[in-house]
């Protein structure tokens, strides 16, 4: 069996009448190889450059500016696909390829693309990317990220983001959106965003214990132990926070710290 995609597969995937796709090849944004019968195979990179090409044809733009600007994008995608996901995004005059914490970056003043692309589970999916909305209040923004977080929490975190930008007073976004990011174990970006939350929003005692778990799960046990501690002086009956410190103390050696927070946790939990 051939490798990549066929144009059936192609059609299916990215919803795209096999005529559309045609015109794209002839039009050059891509050049697929050719299977053992002279059929079509298309590559990731094809289908990604497909998906964009076809977004901004939509949108009008000249065929010479989206040419040139997927070329560039094209020598951005890694050859190797991983399962936690591909973010492709170009903002302004920088295109940003990002897997995980890595980023590739590279300059191209011709166009705005928004999009992100992801194979969870080795199975390609395209997710559509809101455009800002500066019509809607913070409080829809959220509205918006609540509703999609299971359905598209890709969509999820950019809504989130959105409502920060209008509203950076609101403790909950904060708390969401670093929920998500730690959850794909993006945890430089979760960290940063409750940090963030902490500045706008004051010592929240949620955004504490939260940023107490990013950092344990991130393999910093003394700076976590920190944050449970001021998680607590916030909110003395946060009954995990105890659980979660009294661990931290013993696996330190600090003994006493250890027995204290173990008891205050069985008290709060007789409750």
């Amino acid at each position: 069996m051939s490798a990549g995609y066929s144009l059936r597969d192609v059609s299916k995937l990215l919803g795209l009448p096999r005529s559309i796709i045609g015109g794209l090849i002839d039009a050059g944004f891509v050049s697929p190889s050719r299977g053992r019968r002279r059929e079509y195979r298309f590559s990731f990179q094809d289908l990604v450059v497909l998906r964009a090409a076809a977004a901004l044809v939509d949108a009008k733009l000249p065929t010479t500016r989206i040419l040139r600007s997927l070329r560039r994008l094209r020598t951005q995608i890694p050859p190797q696909i991983p399962l936690s996901g591909l973010r492709v995004e170009a903002v302004g005059d920088a295109v940003v390829v990002q897997e995980g914490n890595a980023q590739w970056q590279t300059h191209d003043g011709q166009y705005v693309l928004r999009f992100h692309v992801e194979s969870p589970g080795g199975r390609l999916a395209f997710l559509d990317v809101p455009a800002p909305s500066p019509e809607l209040s913070g409080d829809d923004l959220y509205d918006r990220a609540v509703d999609c977080e299971e359905t598209n929490p890709v969509a999820a975190v950019e809504f989130y983001r959105q409502a920060l930008a209008a509203n950076p007073k609101h403790a909950c976004t904060y708390t969401n959106l670093g929920r998500l990011l730690h959850a794909r174990k993006q945890y430089d970006e979760s960290e940063t965003v409750y940090r963030q939350g902490l500045v706008h929003c004051g010592r929240d005692s949620t955004l504490l214990f939260n940023l107490a778990i990013v950092l344990e799960d991130a393999k910093r046990p003394a700076d976590a132990a920190d944050m449970y501690r001021a998680a607590l002086v916030e909110a003395p009956e946060l009954r995990e926070a105890h659980y979660n410190l009294a661990l931290l103390c013993e696996a330190a050696g600090q003994k006493q710290e250890a027995i204290r927070h173990l008891s205050a946790y069985r008290k709060l939990s007789k409750r």
